[in-house]
């Protein structure tokens, strides 16, 4: 199979391209604009492969890519191409309607022409893969706001003795920022190709990736790279704030399940069943670094570096997915818990720091955005 992967440069795309690649068996089309997330050193280890071709194109280009479905004839689209970071949507949420809204209406569009002229047998079996968040289904009941528990079952976790919602696969959308709410318009987007024209789509909803070649505007490898440096740790608010943290090799795992054995017309949330508040995850980074670079820790520890900030606006209190769909009906489970992934994680850009300089080196300076 030849599968398209829009965004394949980026952190989460060049690791389903890198499982891709060493994995199986599957030939890869990378299709990625190289914006200032986008980086070919993400994929030197299979860059070399027969299997896989790479093509600088903006997924708005109608033309373009007209060109490169006509020219690679791929057996399936997953589609990762998008403008990615809340703070960034804040400061400028134009780009994330061009990228994230007109450039999956742009894909959509191209796929359903080349879709529809295939023979029966490549048409049956084409199938395109919307890759999406859980941020759009905006935030959940906090345990520090909840009174009284709910019945405990499916798409209900236990915190503390308090059993809290989950996101599943029928969560109704309410996304808070710009960027989430460009990712709901994307997914509806999505399913509507499917209802009106036909396309055979798929869509998966994650939550909060981390691990090797994450950009530093994230929180783990900005609170990674800041301790490095000696710098403040930024946390917003009271860094009460709960996300569902997922490695990102298991969550390319994942998408290639899904990609290969997931159903026409479904929905699946995918999550690392990890449920920590930011503070948590500062402070676990801190006990790794004095553990593996103790000689360059400050007096007390990194946890010293800890400062806390003004909130972001809109900021939402509380993620975690349901991921009991895909595990019950794909077979898909993490092998990662949050403590192994973490740890992997600090190792790799402790390892890795010629990658991590020369992403500083250019446009990001691991400056705070979102304060607009």
């Amino acid at each position: 199979m030849k599968i398209l992967v829009t965004g394949g440069a980026g952190f989460i795309g060049s690791a389903v391209v890198r499982h891709i690649i060493n994995d199986t068996n599957d030939s890869v089309v990378n299709l990625d604009k190289l914006t200032y997330a986008g980086n070919l050193e993400n994929l030197s280890a299979v860059s070399t492969s027969e299997r896989y071709t790479f093509e600088q194109v903006d997924i708005c280009n109608r033309a373009e890519l007209d060109r490169v479905f006509a020219q690679h004839q791929p057996d399936a689209v997953m589609h990762l191409a998008a403008e990615s970071h809340v703070d960034r949507s804040i400061d400028g949420p134009a780009a994330f309607i061009e990228t994230n809204v007109v450039g999956t209406l742009t894909l959509l569009e191209v796929a359903r022409s080349y879709w529809q002229e295939l023979d029966e047998g490549r048409k049956a079996a084409f199938r395109f893969h919307h890759i999406s968040t859980d941020e759009v289904y905006g935030d959940l009941p906090h345990p520090d706001d909840v009174a009284n528990s709910e019945p405990i079952g499916a798409g209900h976790a236990r915190d503390n003795d308090t059993e809290l919602p989950l996101f599943t696969e029928t969560t109704a959308y309410a996304p808070s920022s710009p960027y989430s709410a460009s990712k709901a318009s994307s997914d509806h987007l999505v399913r509507a190709w499917r209802r009106t024209y036909g396309l055979p789509t798929i869509i998966t909803n994650c939550s909060n990736n981390y691990g090797p070649y994450h950009f530093p505007e994230k929180l783990i490898p900005h609170v990674i790279l800041n301790a490095l440096h000696g710098k403040p740790l930024p946390i917003y608010g009271k860094g009460d704030q709960i996300r569902d943290w997922l490695y990102v090799e298991d969550h390319a795992r994942a998408l290639y399940r899904v990609i290969t054995q997931g159903a026409v017309g479904e929905t699946y949330n995918i999550g690392g069943h990890n449920e920590k508040r930011n503070i948590e995850v500062v402070q676990a980074i801190c006990t790794i670094l004095d553990d593996l670079v103790s000689s360059q820790a400050p007096k007390g520890g990194h946890s010293t570096l800890i400062t806390y900030v003004k909130d972001r606006p809109g900021h939402d209190r509380r993620y975690a997915i349901d991921a009991s769909k895909i595990a019950n009906e794909l077979g898909w489970q993490p092998e990662e818990t949050f403590e192994t992934g973490l740890r992997k994680t600090v190792e790799w850009y402790l390892n890795n720091e010629q990658w991590w300089q020369r992403v500083l080196n250019g446009d990001y300076q691991l400056a705070r955005l979102g304060n607009k």
